[in-house]
């Protein structure tokens, strides 16, 4: 899932950043202590070319970086996705003010691929965004390239809504997929029957 940068203030995409408990994982803000994971999982090319802003080769300082922009961020939220049973750390998703909007935007670190955990932390922000905000409709994007986030998009009930180009710092210029919920079909979905 590509996030695109922080680029509005609008105040109906201010949220706090509660902690979310899904069946198996604790959404809650990024920590010091998530630091080692972070690099672990984020140092992965497979990771970092999928997403808008994710530096490839990802170290320490890109960790740090990273800590420090979600505690001075304004608008939308950022959130370590930990499993509910061990703590550990599986990645990170979160909420971004774009230029159309607010995004969902979400990476798992590949060796927690194909467990669910990107759709369960999906599904979570997707009922954060439409009852802690008066956005009407919420966007997400993919590469095209990448059919297990195009999964999770479509499970959460967002209609194709055309293609466009991202510029992604490790892997450029590249085609994306842009996907959008309206709060109407959210609320006849809140139910989020397994598809």
């Amino acid at each position: 899932m590509v996030a695109e940068a922080d680029d509005s203030e609008d105040e109906s995409f201010v949220i706090d950043c509660p902690v979310l408990s899904t069946e198996r994982l604790v959404l809650r803000a990024p920590q010091e202590s998530d630091v080692a994971e972070l690099v672990t999982l984020a140092d992965n090319r497979h990771v970092a070319e999928m997403l808008a802003r994710m530096p490839h080769p990802y170290g320490e300082a890109e960790a740090r970086a990273f800590l420090l922009m979600t505690r001075q961020r304004r608008t939308g939220t950022a959130y370590a996705l930990t499993r509910k049973d061990d703590g550990a750390f599986v990645g990170c998703a979160g909420l971004n003010a774009t230029d159309r909007g607010l995004e969902l935007g979400y990476w798992i670190g590949e060796p927690y691929w194909k467990n669910g955990y990107a759709t369960e932390a999906a599904h979570a922000l997707v009922d954060l965004a439409f009852a802690r905000t008066t956005v009407q409709v919420l966007h997400a994007s993919c590469r095209v390239i990448n059919p297990a986030s195009r999964r999770v998009i479509h499970k959460c009930g967002f209609q194709y809504a055309g293609q466009g180009m991202l510029n992604s710092i490790a892997a450029g210029q590249v085609p994306v997929e842009r996907y959008r919920l309206d709060r109407r079909t959210w609320t006849s979905l809140r139910t989020w029957v397994r598809l």
